[in-house]
């Protein structure tokens, strides 16, 4: 039976975050928002999607979803499925919006929630979670949902199909290992820039005798100042957990350089966003320092405001990262992360996803099971981003047992937020706003 999307709604969803210090850094302060989208079909089942944003930043996505629907509405799943790139493209590649990229920014973050969207629908008609239904779908539909444009330099057809081919083999084995212990992660709710150090001092108790090992603080405020935090922090958490720091893109390359001679003394995992996102040169020049500082126990990361493939590409050509960080909000939906994930293994750069904010947890516990079972095929190296923010608000919240994520099991992509919670932060009218 053919099912057509009948209908795009978008909706204005804001959480008043900033007032507590959630997700405070460097340079962000903020309302955590959504760009919320859903499906509606002839059929009944419907699919969700969403770009996460920072306040205000939603009424930018919101016109944008609305100005990209029409390649959405009207259309069939089987259509979409059957010329997936096609498809993308006519999101990613609008012959008048594309001008506003191209393919980054608030349009490609648009054809993000949409693309997620139409993907959520397919699982949900499927009867399968997300992170199911893409390992179990045929090399040669996975390597037909790539759009291969301007990667075929670094990545090709027929090695993203090896590298698919290859992920069959032991498949069973590693969905046991997951069913079984769940998937490695960190959390990064210690240290917002935000908190008093008694706070940091008491989640980050709180957080290790919960069973994380891994966790992640905010530096780029005075230098003095990150490592009494640093120290606190690695003081609860002892030599061996892994402490990792983000900067979020506030120092210039040579400063990184310095801030990072100084941070070293706490043993950092990595330093994430350490300079400009599109900085690529410059992330190479500060990954080769901190690997001669640390003795290669420290390592570069970013990837959450990767803007698309061809970012990565680079990052990945110029050996500026040791961890590549996919968000599943910043490029144009599941179709670009397979060929991120894709490049990823070629290059042998472990993928640790983005995570937080409204619903990225959410997301991307899917990718990166997907990640390992089908693609990179092993856990070093391997984590997904924990932060306790907002999670009540899905209908499928993720779930954690001692520092690991559980695995989904509802069809979909966990994407679904719960109408009464739209209604109540639904900006400017919910109750929360008024």
């Amino acid at each position: 039976m053919s099912v057509t999307i009948t209908s795009v709604e978008v909706h204005d969803v804001r959480f008043p975050t900033a007032e507590r210090g959630d997700g405070s850094d460097a340079i962000n302060r903020g309302d955590y928002s959504a760009t919320y989208v859903a499906l509606g079909t002839d059929a009944g089942p419907t699919g969700a999607g969403f770009t996460f944003t920072n306040g205000r930043g939603n009424e930018i996505t919101c016109a944008a979803v609305r100005a990209l629907a029409h390649h959405v509405r009207g259309r069939t799943v089987e259509e979409i499925a059957a010329e997936p790139v096609a498809f993308w493209r006519s999101l990613s590649a609008d012959v008048q919006l594309r001008w506003l990229g191209p393919e980054k920014g608030v349009i490609h973050m648009a054809t993000g929630a949409l693309v997620n969207a139409v993907w959520d629908l397919r699982a949900t008609l499927a009867g399968k979670p997300m992170w199911r239904f893409l390992a179990e779908l045929p090399t040669d539909e996975l390597v037909a949902s790539v759009d291969f444009r301007h990667i075929t330099d670094a990545l090709t057809p027929d090695e993203a199909a090896a590298i698919l081919d290859k992920g069959r083999d032991g498949l069973t084995d590693r969905l046991a290992t997951l069913d079984r212990d769940g998937f490695p992660s960190y959390t990064t709710s210690v240290g917002w820039l935000g908190y008093p150090d008694d706070k940091v001092r008491a989640l980050t108790r709180r957080a290790y005798d919960d069973g994380w090992r891994a966790m992640k603080m905010k530096v780029g405020g005075p230098l003095a100042d990150d490592l009494r935090r640093a120290r606190i922090i690695r003081a609860e958490i002892g030599p061996d957990a892994l402490l990792m720091m983000d900067a979020n893109q506030v120092w210039d390359v040579d400063e990184a350089i310095a801030a990072m001679t100084a941070l070293a003394e706490v043993d950092p995992y990595w330093i994430e966003e350490p300079t400009h996102a599109d900085d690529i040169l410059g992330h190479a020049r500060i990954a080769r320092a901190v690997t001669e500082l640390t003795g290669g126990r420290c390592r570069v990361a970013t990837g959450e405001v990767a803007a698309n493939r061809v970012i990565f590409k680079q990052l990945l050509q110029a050996e500026a990262i040791g961890v590549m960080q996919i968000d599943a909000c910043r490029v144009g939906g599941v179709n670009e992360v397979l060929a991120e994930l894709l490049l990823a293994a070629k290059f042998g750069v472990p993928v640790c996803p983005h995570a937080g904010g409204v619903g990225l947890c959410e997301y991307v516990q899917h990718l990166a099971i997907f990640d390992y079972l089908r693609v990179g095929t092993t856990l070093d190296g391997r984590m997904i981003e924990y932060v306790d923010h907002l999670h009540e608000h899905f209908v499928d919240p993720v779930r954690t047992r001692e520092g690991r994520y559980l695995l989904p099991e509802r069809p979909g992509y966990s994407a679904t937020m719960k109408p009464a919670s739209i209604a109540e932060f639904r900006f400017p009218d919910g109750p929360a706003w008024r």
